[in-house]
């Protein structure tokens, strides 16, 4: 007779690769951890399914929230967003262990949404979170119809009558554009991808939206659209740059992933950032500020996302009857570095022309 071997915090240790002391400051929110390990420890965790220890003590049972964090496709939901995911998992850690939850983290990876639906039936848990980044509006009114208190992050549906925390993007492309609007540039481009999640949609829509709000006309042959991994956006670009695509002045990316692989094949092809094209991207990972040029992208708190989900979800447990759905955007911030603008300082900061020509194609040796 087999017997499940109970997971320990050495376990999480030795798949992550660290102490079984670093193990515990990230779980309990402890300690000068950097991103990139504390990623890694989430990783681990939402891997294995490792539900920590009971926070009251004792026997009594705590009320539990799982994380459902689901990559249908890992296009956008993969090891170059750890860090990000990672940020949504301290937010909401940190409000469910205030409001005496136990929060678990369960990881779906190229499973089919029904795998998710069955993991949740008789369950013993108290309310749902998940990770909508990949969910299609099917997913998630299955999900949603399934009987638990849910909300969903990463992603937004006006009509569809569930629950959600996510960024505000409209908000957030005004910003870019207004950017680049200050800085002089009118013809400005947008690097999309034809990856199919809603955030992606509701950038594009609000790139049109406040292209004509800014009075900025829009040419059709300055959106481009690239997959959305590192590689597969450098690939995508060199291809496009070996047609002798005439570039625009500047290019808003939409997340900073794809603005990775979009300036790799730009530099190979000689063609200097900001001096001749400037971008700006979406995500503010770790990477931004250290990739050369320093890039200039959108910061929104996936810490703050994470913690009014708890919020939302909390609030729906404990309600006596019924609640509308509730729907909450989270505003941005721009982040200054030097890869929009030839003018501006090597420098970062938080804030609220030239023109390019056709390039030769210069493939790197």
């Amino acid at each position: 007779m087999n017997v499940k071997k109970t997971l320990t915090i050495r376990d999480i240790a030795t798949v992550a690769g660290v102490s079984p002391a670093t193990v515990s400051l990230v779980l309990n929110g402890k300690g000068d951890i950097s991103g990139v390990t504390r990623a890694r420890v989430l990783e681990a965790v939402a891997s294995l399914n490792y539900v920590p220890r009971s926070a009251k003590g004792g026997s009594e049972p705590t009320d539990t929230l799982r994380f459902l964090k689901i990559s249908k496709h890992g296009h956008t939901v993969n090891r170059d967003h750890s860090v990000f995911i990672s940020d949504y998992i301290d937010g909401m850690s940190a409000e469910a262990t205030r409001r005496n939850y136990t929060l678990e983290v369960v990881s779906f990876e190229g499973q089919p949404i029904s795998a998710v639906a069955e993991s949740l039936a008789g369950a013993p848990i108290n309310g749902v979170i998940a990770l909508g980044t990949e969910l299609s509006e099917a997913d998630i009114r299955l999900i949603q119809g399934l009987g638990f208190p849910t909300v969903f992050i990463d992603t937004f549906y006006d009509i569809v009558d569930a629950n959600f925390v996510d960024m505000n993007n409209e908000d957030a492309v005004y910003k870019v554009l207004s950017r680049f609007q200050a800085n002089g540039f009118s013809r400005v481009g947008f690097v999309a991808s034809h990856v199919d999640t809603t955030n992606f949609r509701l950038r594009r829509d609000a790139f049109f939206k406040n292209m004509a709000r800014l009075g900025l006309k829009v040419r059709e042959s300055d959106i481009i659209s690239i997959e959305s991994t590192h590689e597969g956006a450098y690939t995508d670009t060199r291809a496009l740059l070996e047609t002798g695509i005439d570039l625009a002045e500047c290019y808003f990316c939409t997340n900073d992933i794809i603005a990775y692989g979009f300036i790799k094949a730009l530099k190979e092809f000689g063609i200097r950032i900001p001096d001749e094209v400037s971008i700006i991207g979406f995500d503010n990972l770790p990477q931004s500020a250290t990739i050369e040029p320093p890039l200039t992208t959108i910061e929104v708190s996936k810490r703050k996302i994470g913690y009014l989900a708890v919020t939302v979800l909390d609030d729906l447990i404990n309600a006596a009857d019924p609640q509308p759905p509730v729907k909450v955007l989270v505003g941005a911030e721009l982040v200054v570095r030097s890869s929009d603008s030839r003018s501006e300082p090597q420098t970062e900061r938080r804030q609220g022309s030239h023109r390019s020509r056709t390039r030769k194609k210069q493939p790197a040796n």
